[in-house]
């Protein structure tokens, strides 16, 4: 218990640091640094939504709340932003449409996929404990404003400077990795429909040529907005860069690859087909990389 509420707290002080490390000076929304206000409101926002799946002790709008703190927070940048008499720059509106394309996407396909499954596994033993299902909940709310604070403070800093080569790369590189990431999903989809294909991996389209193709698409993506904010960081604002390594370390270290490469092994380790696709095919990056 003392464990869970010590990560609540140390979730909640990671926050803070990066947002006034990352903060944009003069820009102020309800008396609080504009970044600053965009973790509160993930916080808050995750809370909230927390109390009747605590309640009712049901993870089902866990990621659906990931995705509506998402819209939540970038619609809260830009308001500030227009509050204060600014017009928004391209910039702004392009990676604001493009964290909300990405979060509407990605958390309805994930809200679906928990209706149609009944559970979240992972909350098995998680929902035994009310200390631990709080802690994960605000655990969500940390990832959402980790992975958008990048987004969140090229929006505030509103370069008005005519695209360059930087927004151009970033854009393209945005492009690839949510197709990429739309495409992986969408094959995976149908291939799990089909009664044939019952406790069988996925070997064909992108996942033919990594073993976690949408897993790319998203690091990608993230990279790509990083890019884009680049030429305007300065001083501590560099911290905002977190997004992308975030993202790369949550997906390639924490929760992503590790538990399901462990998770295949235990399925289809012994499968001679399964074998010869890992031996074959990069785990990450297509056509590069280790096998294993």
């Amino acid at each position: 218990m003392i464990k869970d509420y010590g990560a609540i707290a140390l979730c909640i002080l990671t926050a803070y640091v990066i947002a006034i490390a990352a903060s944009v000076e003069g820009v102020i929304f309800y008396g609080l640094p504009v970044i600053l206000f965009c973790a509160v409101v993930s916080f808050v926002t995750h809370w909230i939504i927390a109390v009747p799946s605590l309640i009712t002790s049901s993870e089902k709008y866990f990621d659906f709340t990931g995705m509506i703190a998402t819209l939540l927070v970038v619609s809260a940048s830009i308001f500030a932003l227009l509050s204060s008499g600014e017009e928004a720059s391209i910039r702004a509106v392009v990676v604001a449409t493009f964290v909300s394309v990405w979060t509407l996407r990605l958390g309805i396909f994930l809200y679906k996929r928990i209706v149609k499954a009944g559970e979240d596994r992972r909350f098995r033993d998680i929902k035994k404990s009310l200390p631990k299902f709080l802690m994960t909940w605000t655990l969500s709310a940390l990832w959402v404003f980790l992975t958008t604070v990048n987004a969140i403070t090229i929006i505030a800093l509103n370069p008005l400077e005519p695209v360059g080569v930087f927004f151009v790369l970033g854009t393209v590189l945005w492009l690839l990795g949510f197709g990429f990431e739309v495409v992986a999903d969408r094959q995976k989809k149908h291939f799990s429909e089909q009664p044939e294909n019952i406790d069988r991996f996925i070997s064909h389209g992108l996942w033919s040529v990594s073993r976690h193709p949408n897993y790319f698409g998203e690091i990608i993506l993230w990279t790509g907005i990083a890019i884009i904010s680049l030429p305007f960081l300065s001083s501590w604002q560099f911290v905002s860069l977190v997004s992308p390594l975030f993202v790369f370390l949550l997906l390639t270290k924490i929760s992503g690859l590790p538990f399901l490469e462990e998770k295949a092994e235990k399925k289809w380790g012994k499968d001679k087909a399964y074998v010869e696709y890992k031996n074959k095919t990069p785990i990450l990056i297509p056509f590069f990389g280790k096998r294993h």
